[in-house]
């Protein structure tokens, strides 16, 4: 397991019986989480005493009970800073486990020795993107939502790289990618988030076991003759690691050569020493 374990703006206090506790900044927080269903005392302070909390309803979605918590506020990991706030269905904004992934991202563009273009899909509110533009590298960050492409230039102008290589690209990543490959522009890494499910500017539904695979076949036409790396998250559950695996050795390594490795994410537990899981992430790199 990959273990996002340098954080100090961010803290997963406890988790059990469905929820876990968080701190953000200064914030405690207490949302859902469908694999923290073991049971916990419950003892720190913060399960009674905290600033927000979202509640799942029975017949679907949820809500925030807010208390005293600020519409949007600032996290930092590193040289990188990013704004967070409570979103529908119990979202901040920022997935903190993907720590790791940036990481490694920033390592292999920085050893690199070369210019490295990224390609940054279903990005969201940019935390990749800005991890690899303060490592150096041009990026190409596409969503298909306005409002997500406008927070991430929020995240780069408060990690001061308001000026770093970043295309902005709002629109559906599939047609994106057959736009690409008519040009013939390609980049040296590709990062991938997609949705577990999700619907098309048409209508068209997007299930992850069914579309992920040939998604794929399409993406890595747009790689460079000397790819650095490719990592595609799934927060599918019931999908094993082992399944990325198998298609980026089967699409990549096969023509590419290099090797790829499968592993979940994880947070580390303060009250308990345990390791939250959160989602799979596949890497392939070029050595």
């Amino acid at each position: 397991m990959w273990t996002a374990n340098r954080w100090k703006d961010y803290e997963l206090i406890d988790c059990g019986r469905g929820e876990k506790l968080e701190r953000w900044g200064n914030e405690i927080l207490v949302r859902p989480d469908p694999q923290a269903i073991w049971d916990t005392p419950r003892s720190n302070r913060g399960w009674k005493k905290h600033d927000g909390r979202y509640l799942r309803s029975k017949t679907g979605g949820g809500h925030w009970e807010k208390e005293s918590l600020p519409a949007s506020w600032k996290v930092s990991y590193g040289n990188l800073t990013f704004k967070v706030g409570p979103m529908n269905f119990k979202h901040t904004g920022l997935f903190p486990e993907q720590a790791a992934n940036w990481d490694f991202a920033q390592e292999m563009i920085r050893g690199a020795g070369r210019p490295i273009s990224v390609l940054n899909l279903f990005a969201y509110t940019g935390g990749a993107t800005v991890a690899c533009a303060a490592a150096g590298a041009s990026v190409c960050h596409v969503d298909a939502a306005k409002g997500m492409v406008a927070w991430a230039k929020e995240n780069a102008k408060l990690s001061h790289l308001e000026d770093a290589p970043i295309r902005w690209i709002v629109d559906d990543c599939g047609k994106f990618i057959d736009r690409e490959i008519r040009r013939g522009r390609r980049y040296d890494a590709l990062i991938m988030d997609p949705p577990s499910y999700g619907r098309g500017p048409s209508g068209e539904i997007w299930k992850l076991e069914e579309n992920l695979y040939p998604f794929l076949q399409k993406v890595v036409q747009v790689l460079s003759d000397e790819p650095l790396f490719i990592i595609v998250n799934s927060y599918t559950t019931g999908l094993a690691p082992s399944v990325l695996t198998y298609m980026l050795e089967t699409l990549v390594s096969k023509k590419y050569g290099g090797h790829t490795d499968s592993q979940e994410l994880g947070l580390p537990v303060t009250e308990s020493g345990l390791v939250l899981p959160c989602g799979s992430t596949g890497r392939w790199m070029c050595k």
